[in-house]
């Protein structure tokens, strides 16, 4: 299969004439980090002590044949042979120094995918990682992935959401820590001996939550008996539209988490902090990528359209239900927005059917975007304890509280002599249980969520044929 040209440095454009998956070393390179995935501990290091541990030969062994396969790759991939050359050399130190924890920072940090967003340029990704939403052990994995850079997304991001660090990108193929719920691929989940001060890029596999959102919304439509316009139907079943949704959702989520009226480390990465301030967090920058997207319906964007219905049918259909209860922010988040769209008469749920008016549903969701962004603007000026307090008096104003909750009591109910870190520990795993049309919902939808487990494009078609 001929590929398209790729960018190769300095050197100009050079023909690569294969994919990495049709290469006879990619099987190769696959059963290799399949048969060190067993011997890994959590932190991916070996224990030859560990009952069923292999000889330390074998494992050298099976090192070698990931080297040498990814040596046999990389030319298919020239724009990726400096990281190609610094992974091998990491692969083959962590084998010399007797396979404690890995160490693959020199190659991550040669890996620069956002150097060159190209539409449909291949990678192939070697590393030590835990999988978000996936495996949280760090094994050794490989995945070869397309970069997804459209002209009209290029465009976009040039010229009204700067976002160098954000790729979006496909599946190819993938070891099993892929077969997973996992969408995306993050450098902070790879092993490294120290973090780097700023990571470069970020990757969010567009093809993985377009398929998973065409199954559950497809089959939330059919149990809560929906009418879907004609256009929003005709997208849910339409895989390329709605990657082309997911990833302009993603691109201007991703950037949001550091653009408006908020407090120092908006993603609360380094702070412990109520499970529902993040549920805020991450509903704030969706709800602005749904904000952004009304406005680009306005000039013509047809891409636009599908980011609003894909944000609101991922956010009140999928993530509520989705996950365990503890400490669940996305699923917190999605309960909010359908809690208010609800109380708003946007959504109704009468004679067991489910409505949404659609010409009032962008205006409403807007309302509810403005309502964050007001409570992170008046958190500038308040102690930390204080904006918290405030959180959770804007969910618990539209979704009710578990009553054993010491928290829905206020204030007096808490020991205020302890640090605000220390406060967290009187949250209950499950804060804001789900309503009852949740928990019914949570039923009717277990078995499609989780046959969404590993799912591409190519599944996803499947089941619509």
């Amino acid at each position: 299969m001929t590929e398209i040209l790729v960018q190769a440095g300095t050197e100009g454009l050079v023909p690569s004439l294969t994919r990495v998956v049709e290469h006879p070393a990619w099987p190769v390179l696959k059963d290799a980090v399949e048969q060190i995935r067993p011997w890994q501990s959590k932190d991916g290091s070996i224990d030859f002590e560990a009952e069923g541990a292999p000889q330390r030969a074998d494992a050298v062994a099976a090192i070698e044949r990931v080297a040498d396969a990814v040596e046999q790759l990389s030319p298919l991939v020239p724009h990726d042979a400096a990281y190609h050359e610094a992974l091998v050399k990491d692969l083959r130190r962590w084998a010399e120094g007797g396979f404690e924890v890995p160490d693959f920072l020199d190659s991550l940090l040669a890996f620069q995918p956002a150097a060159n967003r190209q539409d449909g340029l291949q990678h192939l990704v070697v590393f030590p990682m835990y999988t978000q939403n996936g495996n949280l052990d760090r094994n050794l994995e490989a995945v070869v992935l397309r970069m997804v850079w459209p002209d009209w997304l290029s465009e976009l991001e040039r010229t009204r959401y700067d976002n160098p660090l954000f790729c979006g990108i496909t599946f190819e193929d993938f070891t099993p820590g892929y077969d997973t719920h996992s969408a995306v691929l993050f450098p902070e989940t790879i092993a490294v001996r120290e973090a780097p001060e700023r990571f470069s890029w970020g990757g969010i596999f567009c093809d993985r939550e377009a398929a998973r959102f065409r199954r559950v919304t497809d089959a939330a439509v059919g149990v809560l008996g929906l009418e879907l316009p004609e256009d929003i139907a005709a997208m849910v079943h339409d895989q390329k539209r709605c990657e082309e949704a997911f990833v302009l959702w993603d691109m201007v989520h991703d950037r949001t988490h550091s653009h408006g009226d908020l407090p120092f480390d908006p993603f609360m990465i380094k702070q412990r902090q109520p499970f529902w301030m993040y549920g805020l967090e991450e509903l704030r920058c969706d709800l602005t990528a749904f904000k952004e997207a009304v406005k680009l319906e306005a000039d013509g964007v047809p891409q636009a359209r599908d980011v609003q219905y894909a944000v609101l049918f991922d956010r009140m259909f999928r993530f509520p239900v989705t996950g365990d209860r503890n400490r669940n922010y996305d699923g917190l988040g999605g309960q909010l927005l359908f809690a208010y769209l609800h109380k708003h008469d946007v959504v109704r749920w009468t004679d067991n059917k489910l409505s949404i008016d659609w010409e009032r549903a962008p205006q409403v969701t807007n309302q509810l975007c403005a309502d964050i962004e007001k409570l992170y603007k008046d958190g500038i000026d308040r102690p930390k304890l204080v904006h918290w307090f405030a959180g959770y008096e804007l969910v618990s104003t539209y979704l009710a509280p578990h009553p054993g909750s010491k928290w829905a009591k206020g204030p007096d109910a808490l020991d205020l002599t302890l640090p605000p870190r220390k406060l967290v520990d009187d949250v209950l795993p499950d804060e804001f249980p789900l309503s009852m049309f949740y928990e019914a919902l949570s039923k009717k939808l277990k078995n499609v969520i989780a046959s969404a487990k590993g799912i591409t494009a190519d599944g996803a078609e499947r089941l619509a044929a």
